[in-house]
Formats: C-alpha cells, structure tokens, sequence
C-alpha cells in the first residue's frame, strides 16, 4: 500500500539565465513500511526533495501525498499542524531545543498538541535509544551521538506516517554513524516505520531497502537492494 505519492514536482529558483531546477519534474511513490535511501552528490537536490516531501519548502508545481492527503492544497496553519502530527524529520544538525531535556525533547510533538505523553511509550523508547540514564540531561550535555538518538526519537514518539532523515549522520564519526543506522532500521523493523533518509554516502545507503540515486535534480535509478530484503 503506498503511503507516499509524488507527482510531477518541481522546484524551480531564480528566473531568467538565472533559473536552476533543484528538483525536475520528479514522481515515485513508496510503500507503507519501506525503508528507502535517496542518495546523491552535494548539490543534487536531494534535499531539497526531501524538504518538499515534509512540508518544509513549498513547490513550485507538482504535489505530494501522504496517506491520501494533498498536503500542498492545505493552509500553512494546516500544514504546520500536519507536518507535526504525521512526518517526523530527523535533521544533521539534530535542531534539539536547548533548554528541554531528553524526555522532553522527544515529547515535544505530543506537547504542542497538547496530549498527555504515554509514559509506558517513553520508557520503551528511551530504552530502544540507549537513554534511560540520559533522560534528565540537556542537549549540550550529550555527545553527538546521543543527541542524534533523541532527534530519532523525537521522530518516532508521535506514531508519524512517514520519517524523513536528511543525512542523519553527516555530523559524526564512523561509530556513530553506525549505531544512528542501525536504530534507523530498527525502528523500520520493529515498529514497521517508512524511512526516507537522504545521505551522500553510499555505504550508508546501503542499509535500505530501496535506493533511489538523484542527480541534477531527477531520478536516474531507482533499485530494490535485495540484501536487505526482509
């Protein structure tokens, strides 16, 4: 069943000489519980693709759905509130508020809504990350590793439709980055979470289960990694 569509989109900037197509006529869907890998060069617009699918930037034609729902025909009220109820992004630079701390953090989405956390879900998770003992520190109290595992968590805690990962190890070292991959899949096994995480490197995206490459803007493959096939 697919939980994601993309039809047509595009974002184009500037004008003129000028215009640069960060994203070209681009369509592809994705199937509930997949795990999938858009992989690129710096400047391929892969992120820029990932932001379109979240929400986050606007295009400038095309559409994305999401569990049956055109987010680009609601109000940005709407989709602010849509964004934060059915996408979890998990960023490089882990956007972590600096004065909640770790349980709070990973809250933060139940919060805003203004919903009593389930306390039995957090235990599990905190557990699942590796951050029972943490649960009381501030984000400048972790290592980058750790504060990463939050933003993960974060993710995961308000049951979203779909998680977005923009090179969620771009900011750590080999054994981080290992450990961030691994919990990634897990939550895709365990919990049966869709993943799409952008990364430049190509080891990294190996560990999904799909892997679509974008240059200049487009797909040029888009290829089942049978190693991973569950």
């Amino acid at each position: 069943m697919s939980i994601l569509e993309v039809k047509n989109l595009v974002k184009t900037y500037g004008k003129g000489e000028n215009e640069v197509h960060a994203v070209d006529n681009v369509s592809f869907s994705v199937n509930e519980g997949e795990f999938v890998a858009i992989v690129g060069a710096s400047g391929s617009g892969k992120s820029t693709l990932l932001h379109l699918i979240g929400g986050v930037d606007e295009p400038t034609s095309g559409k994305v759905i999401i569990d049956d729902e055109d987010i680009y025909s609601y109000s940005k009220d709407k989709l602010a509130i849509f964004r934060r109820q059915k996408v979890g992004i998990v960023y490089q630079f882990y956007n972590l508020i600096p004065v909640l701390n770790v349980r709070e953090n990973i809250t933060l989405p139940v919060d805003l809504d203004g919903k009593n956390p389930d306390q039995d879900k957090l235990s599990e998770l905190l557990k699942t990350l590796g951050l029972e003992d943490r649960a009381d520190y501030l984000p400048n109290q972790l290592s980058g590793g750790q504060q990463q595992r939050v933003s993960i968590g974060r993710a995961l805690f308000n049951d979203p439709k779909i998680i977005l990962a923009d090179e969620p190890t771009g900011n750590l070292d080999h054994k981080a980055s290992e450990e961030i991959v691994r919990l990634l899949r897990e939550a895709n096994q365990k919990y049966h979470q869709t993943i799409i995480m952008v990364t430049h490197d190509e080891k990294i995206a190996a560990q999904a289960g799909r892997v679509i490459t974008f240059a200049d803007g487009k797909i040029v493959s888009d290829r089942v990694n049978k190693a991973q096939e569950r």
